[in-house]
């Protein structure tokens, strides 16, 4: 079984480097069994990358108009993500889009967990905000559990 993790952002415009930050962090933690990668968000980039792979987590920022720093799960292969999924991308069309035409196109895999972090910046030249950079390194964190799971 092929795991995957893809971390979405620009580490350039704040809190949209949100899904890097949980990327990195996984990548320092995790067996090399799983592979981690970042991404800036390119729809066909997304399909293409998780083409070979059975278990796919996704992460980025969101804004949905919750606090900063909310942490959202979903099951990308029950429903449809969430329209802010797509709503303030900073790198295309969003990846809603992305897993809408993955589906639209039987691309999807056997497994998609999407994790939003909400962002409160997008400014360019910012850092992380704080409560976006803790949910990063708690949806590492969550992500390496339920990897954890699916080797037992």
């Amino acid at each position: 079984m092929r795991r995957l993790v893809i971390g979405i952002g620009n580490s350039d415009r704040g809190d949209d480097g949100a899904g890097l930050a949980a990327a990195r962090e996984l990548a320092r933690n995790i067996p090399q069994v799983v592979t981690v990668v970042e991404s800036r968000g390119e729809p066909a980039g997304l399909i293409d990358q998780w083409q070979k792979a059975d278990v796919v987590f996704l992460v980025d920022a969101c804004a949905s108009g919750v606090a900063p720093g909310t942490i959202h799960r979903f099951d990308a292969r029950l429903a449809p993500l969430p329209e802010h999924f797509g709503a303030v991308s900073t790198h295309g069309f969003g990846i809603g889009a992305a897993v809408e035409l993955a589906r639209a196109i039987g691309s999807l895999p056997a497994s998609l967990i999407v994790y939003g972090i909400e962002a409160g910046s997008f400014e360019p030249g910012a850092w992380l905000s704080p409560p976006v950079a803790k949910a990063a390194l708690d949806v590492a964190a969550r992500i390496a559990d339920e990897l954890a799971c699916l080797s037992t």
